[in-house]
Parts: structure tokens; C-alpha cells; sequence
């Protein structure tokens, strides 16, 4: 609570309504009365105003014991409305005691209409008191309420997000197995190197198994080990260039993003000696990261999953309002990202 530690609020706040309450209802008694009746009225003003202080303070906050949580606000607010004429009048009264004990004549309260206004000025008083402590407690509980939305929020993006990671992960070695079982057939030297490549690949992967995010860098370097394994089995047929400015290299991405791009390029066209695939990798002035590839669509259909681009679209949503675009022409087809900055 903001006011968890009120010390120095419960004796400046009675001595600030006293200041208040005087200049703005009782201003004229101050401009006429003797030193003697000042003096009197300093002493029960502070010495009740302290008194119900404390006494406001306890009874609302055993009220906020007893009934907790934004949810019993009605009730609390009821119950101090039916208290507030009690404390009210108490006040009143235990101010008439005081100026009695004083040997003065508090001749304030002796008309009906010194009691009323007496009564507004203490009904004031408690609004105050009310204001002060309830208001408190209902700002910290929805703060914490807003704070617990939030952390459950983060908790199940979160859970989503690892969900992501672990589709990406089981999909990779899906496609990898089903790679290298048709090159195990076609060459078996070059299923050799492709397990070779394989393991270096696999490495990176349960080295950012554990991240949210890699920087773009360290993707491109995994990238080139992809292009290494998809060159082993295509040769020419395909290629692979990246164009990314030193200074975007830094920035962040979610780990396999790019090998998930580039699988689908390779997967969904026509990959030939001498009908090459070329993948382009790079930025631009807009402040994306851009995959294009020449568009030479596969007569039947690849088997898919369904990871992909949803799986990709999925992360980023996360990540930034930024949108991820889509674009197939009659020649290309473009992915671009937006590049994150590195507090995301």
C-alpha cells in the first residue's frame, strides 16, 4: 500500500485539516476571538482532530481486514456509511467534552445551527479520512490486481511461446529425417556429409532451445550451415544470399525463424539444376527483414504440417503490434518481418 508506512501522514494530516478547516469555516471566529479562546480551540482542535485520525484509520482499516479485495468495496463503503453519523457526532461531542475540561464556554454548540455547522465541518472531516485510506487500499489492490492479470498474461504467452519453440524443433528434424532418408537412396556419400551438417545444425538448436530470441547474426551464421545442407542435396539448384547491414546484425529474432522461411521456399518450389531456386535475404528501408525467392511453384502439393508461416506469425504477435507481410507476385514470393529492437 502507498501508505503502508503512514507515520508522518497521521500528525501532519491532522494538523493540515485543522489549517484547513479553519481558514475555509471558521476564519472569523480566529479574526475576533481573545488568545485565550485561541489558544483553547488550537489545543481540542488538534487534540480531536489526532484522536479521530487514529480512530477513522483503525476502523477502516479493520474493515479492509475483514472484508478484502476490490470485490467487497460495496460492502465496506456501506458499512462505513452506516458508521460515518456515530464518528461524526462523537466528534462533535468529544470536542464540546474538551472545551468543557478546559474551563471554557464553547458557546459554538449551543445553537442549532453552531451544531450544524459543526457537524458539516466534522462530516467533512470524515470524507477526508475516508478518501484518504479507502482510496489508498483501492488504488493498491488494483494496482496488484493489474500487476497479477499481467504476470498471468506473461505466464501464458509464455507457456504458448515454449509451446511454439518445441513445434519448430520436432518439425525441423521431421523434415531433416524425411531429407536425408531420400539422399540415403540417391547418394550415399552425400547423406554422409548431410548428417555431418546435420549435427553442427542440431547443435546451434539445443543451444537456442533455452532463448526467446537470437540475434540476427547468429541466425545467418546458422542460416549458411542450412544453406551448406540444402546445397549437399540440390547442389546448384539451389542458393541461398544474404545482404543484411552490419548494423541490423544485432537485432533480435525468435530462433529458426529464417531456416523456417527458407524450408518453405525449398519445399513449396521447384528446386533443378537448371531451374535454380535463388533465396535472397536482407533489409529494407522500411526497417524489415526481408526472405524473397523466385516463384516456381511445385505442380503437386507438399505434405506440410502446418507450422510454418503460423507458427512464425504466432511468435511475432507476441513480440510486436508490427504486422508480418505477406506478398506472392507472378514472379516471387516475399516475407517480410519487422526487425525488433533489442529491449523487446
Amino acid at each position: 500500500m502507498i501508505f503502508a508506512n503512514d507515520s508522518r501522514l497521521r500528525w501532519l494530516g491532522p494538523i493540515g485539516l485543522f489549517l484547513f478547516g479553519n481558514i475555509f469555516f471558521r476564519l472569523a471566529f480566529w479574526l475576533q476571538a481573545n488568545p485565550l479562546a485561541l489558544i483553547h480551540s488550537t489545543v481540542v482542535g488538534l487534540g480531536a482532530g489526532c484522536l479521530f485520525w487514529q480512530l477513522n484509520r483503525a476502523i477502516i482499516r479493520y474493515l479492509q481486514r475483514q472484508h478484502p479485495g476490490l470485490e467487497r468495496t460495496t460492502k465496506r463503503l456501506r458499512l462505513l456509511l452506516v458508521l460515518t453519523p456515530i464518528a461524526v457526532n462523537g466528534a462533535v461531542f468529544f470536542r464540546f467534552l474538551l472545551h468543557l475540561l478546559l474551563g471554557s464556554r464553547p458557546t459554538l454548540w449551543l445553537g442549532l445551527v453552531d451544531y450544524v455547522t459543526s457537524l458539516g465541518i466534522q462530516l467533512f472531516y470524515q470524507v477526508v479520512y475516508i478518501s484518504i485510506y479507502e482510496g489508498n487500499y483501492l488504488l493498491s489492490q488494483w494496482n496488484r490486481t493489474y500487476q497479477e492479470k499481467e504476470e498471468l498474461i506473461k505466464i501464458q504467452w509464455q507457456t504458448r511461446f515454449n509451446s511454439l519453440k518445441g513445434q519448430v524443433n520436432s518439425h525441423f528434424l521431421f523434415n531433416s529425417l524425411n531429407a536425408l532418408s531420400a539422399l540415403i537412396e540417391e547418394s550415399p556419400a552425400q547423406a554422409s556429409q548431410f548428417v555431418d551438417e546435420l549435427s553442427k545444425m542440431y547443435r546451434y538448436l539445443l543451444q537456442a532451445n533455452d532463448q526467446e530470441l537470437v540475434s540476427l547474426r547468429t541466425e545467418l551464421a546458422f542460416i549458411e550451415s542450412y544453406a551448406h545442407l540444402l546445397q549437399t542435396r540440390h547442389g546448384s539448384g539451389v542458393s541461398v544470399k544474404m545482404t543484411v547491414p552490419e548494423d541490423q546484425l544485432a537485432s533480435p529474432l525468435p530462433p529458426l525463424t529464417l531456416q523456417l522461411l527458407v524450408e518453405n521456399a525449398v519445399k513449396h518450389n521447384i528446386v533443378l539444376v537448371n531451374r535454380p531456386l535463388l533465396i535472397e535475404i536482407g533489409t529494407t528501408k522500411a526497417g524489415e527483414l526481408q526472405v524473397r525467392n523466385n516463384l516456381q511453384r511445385k505442380h503437386i502439393r507438399a505434405l506440410s504440417n502446418g507450422v510454418g508461416l503460423a507458427n512464425i506469425m504466432a511468435k511475432y504477435r507476441m513480440l510486436t503490434p508490427r504486422e508480418i507481410i505477406i506478398q506472392e507476385e507472378d514472379d516471387h514470393f516475399t516475407v517480410r518481418l519487422p526487425l525488433l529492437n533489442s529491449h523487446c
